[in-house]
């Protein structure tokens, strides 16, 4: 069983939170289908952009302990359905992405999102400044005891 699973639009982060969660080198690519890194299962970003493709979120997430929306607050539109998260029955966290990209008004909507998706915890991060992982990395280090 994976760690945890991310969820999001294309180009929010999720592929480059995978490489940095296994200390792998980061190469930005497009996901193409569900991939499983050594912690962390990556999915397309059209699985969050079409609701139509919900059943395989849920089917894919049976695979991890924990779910995680990965948001970029620098893209206008909102993906995410308010109560989102009632379709696991696992933790949904919320992960903000790209923040020194963002302005503080950007980072707010997307905390106010997240939370309305039903995210027990939102972390707020900057991979390539690496902002924000210890604590993200810290919390899925002890979901395993």
């Amino acid at each position: 069983m994976k760690n945890i699973i991310f969820m999001g639009k294309t180009g929010s982060g999720k592929t480059t939170l995978c490489q940095k969660l296994d200390q792998l080198e980061i190469k930005y690519k497009k996901t193409q289908s569900v991939e499983l890194y050594n912690n962390a299962i990556d999915t397309p970003g059209e699985y969050m952009e079409n609701r139509g493709l919900y059943n395989a979120l849920i089917t894919t997430s049976v695979d991890a302990k924990v779910i995680a929306i990965v948001y970029d607050p620098t893209q206008e539109e909102n993906y995410i359905a308010p109560g989102f998260a009632g379709m696991f029955c696992k933790d949904v966290i919320g992960i903000i992405t790209k923040i020194n990209k963002a302005t503080e008004e950007q980072i707010n909507l997307a905390y106010d999102r997240l939370e309305l998706a039903g995210a027990s915890q939102i972390f707020k991060i900057d991979t390539v400044d690496d902002i924000g992982l210890t604590s993200l990395f810290d919390y899925l280090a002890n979901i395993n005891l």
